[in-house]
C-alpha cells in the first residue's frame, strides 16, 4: 500500500495510490500525520486506518502533478517539530565498487582514512543479532521540516553553495508516540541533496555540506521494503537526459541493518519527543558528482525505484547570495 499527500484548499489531504493514474482521497482532516497518529493512538495498523477512512472518489494522479498540488507524503503540522537527518558510508555499491572497498579496508589499519575506518566498522559490525546494537554509523543533521521540498518543486541552491548534487536514497519516515516510542510510518524514495565540493575541501565541512534542502516521495510505502532494491538516478537538462545510472539500496546492499541505523538515531532521548516527526536518509553509493557532472540552473533530478511508484522529480533553482548575516545585540 502506498500513500501520497496533496494540497487541498488551505490544508493537506492524504490519498491511496490505486495505480499510476488514479488516487483515492482519504476522508480525514490533517493528512498522513493525522491518519498515522490516530492509528498509533488506537493501536491499529496504518493500513486499517486507511481502509476505514478511504473515500469513494477518484482523482487523476497526473492532474495533481500538473496542478503542482503534490506534497511530501508525510509532513508535520509544525515544521519545527520535524527533524531531518541521515547516515553515510552505509552502502556497498555495485560489485566493482564493493570489490574496491573490500580491497581498501583490507589494507594496513594505519593507512586507512577516517572514512574507510568508518566503512570498515560497518562491514564488520553493522549487522548485529536482532535487538542488539552494532557498529555506530556516521550521522549528520540536515535541518527541520522547513527544508522539505515537495515533489516536482525546485530545490533551492544557496548563493554560497559550491555544488548542487543529488543523492538517491531510501528514506525512513517516523513519528514518536505519546510514550516516547519511535514508530516507523513507512519508507519513501529520497533525494538527500548535498554540496559535494564543500565536503571535498575538508571532511570536517561535511556538516556544512549537508545543511541543504531535500525532497522525498511522492509516495510513502507502508510496510517493509524489499531487501534488494534497484533504482535509477537521472539528470535531465533542456529535455534531454545528460546522465543516468542505476543504484542499489535495501539491506542486502548495505553494510548495516535498518534496525541498527534506527537504533543509533533514536538512542538519543532528545530524538524521542512525543508527537515529533523524523525523516532519516539511509545513504547511497551513487552520485553524478563522482562521474564529473556539474549541475546547473534548471537541471531536473529524477530518482526512480519501481516498488515506490512514480519517480521523485525536482529541478534545481540557484538563489542569489545572501548578504552578510550580522547579529543584533539586545541591550
Amino acid at each position: 500500500m502506498r500513500l501520497i499527500q496533496f494540497k487541498q484548499g488551505d490544508g493537506v489531504q492524504a490519498a491511496l495510490v490505486v495505480n499510476a493514474d488514479t488516487v483515492r482521497p482519504i476522508e480525514m482532516a490533517g493528512g498522513t500525520y493525522a491518519l498515522a497518529m490516530a492509528a498509533i493512538e488506537q493501536e491499529v495498523p496504518l493500513t486499517t486506518m486507511v481502509e476505514k477512512h478511504l473515500g469513494n472518489a477518484s482523482l487523476s494522479y497526473e492532474d495533481l502533478i500538473s496542478a503542482q498540488r503534490l506534497l511530501p507524503p508525510l509532513t508535520h503540522p509544525d515544521p519545527a517539530h520535524c527533524l531531518v537527518s541521515g547516515t553515510g558510508l552505509t552502502h556497498l555499491g555495485s560489485a566493482d565498487t564493493r570489490d574496491s572497498m573490500h580491497a581498501k579496508v583490507a589494507a594496513d589499519e594505519a593507512s586507512l582514512t577516517d572514512s574507510m575506518r568508518m566503512f570498515k566498522m560497518g562491514l564488520e559490525g553493522g549487522k548485529p543479532p536482532q535487538d542488539q546494537a552494532g557498529a555506530q554509523p556516521e550521522w549528520f543533521y540536515k535541518g527541520d521540516g522547513s527544508i522539505l521540498v515537495a515533489p516536482e518543486q525546485p530545490l533551492p541552491v544557496p548563493g554560497f553553495a559550491q555544488d548542487a548534487g543529488e543523492e538517491p536514497e531510501l528514506t525512513g519516515l517516523y513519528l514518536i508516540d505519546k510514550h516516547g516510542q519511535p514508530v516507523r510510518i513507512g519508507f519513501a524514495v529520497g533525494n538527500e541533496f548535498s554540496d559535494h565540493v564543500t565536503e571535498r575541501v575538508n571532511y570536517l565541512w561535511l556538516a556544512h555540506s549537508k545543511l541543504r534542502a531535500c525532497s522525498f516521495g511522492p509516495e510513502l510505502l507502508i510496510g517493509e521494503p524489499a531487501e534488494h532494491l534497484e533504482g535509477e538516478s537521472r539528470i535531465v537538462r533542456d529535455g534531454q537526459v545528460i546522465w543516468r545510472k542505476p543504484f542499489l539500496t535495501g539491506e542486502a546492499n548495505m553494510a548495516h541493518t535498518l534496525a541498527n541505523l534506527e537504533h543509533h538515531h533514536f538512542k538519543y532521548a532528545q530524538f524521542r519527543q512525543p508527537g515529533a516527526m523524523h525523516v532519516h536518509f539511509f545513504g547511497t553509493a551513487t552520485l553524478s558528482f563522482a562521474d564529473g557532472v556539474v549541475t546547473q540552473a534548471g537541471d531536473r533530478f529524477e530518482i526512480e525505484v519501481p516498488e515506490f511508484g512514480r519517480p521523485l522529480r525536482n529541478p534545481i533553482a540557484p538563489k542569489a547570495a545572501d548578504p552578510y548575516v550580522s547579529v543584533r545585540t539586545l541591550s
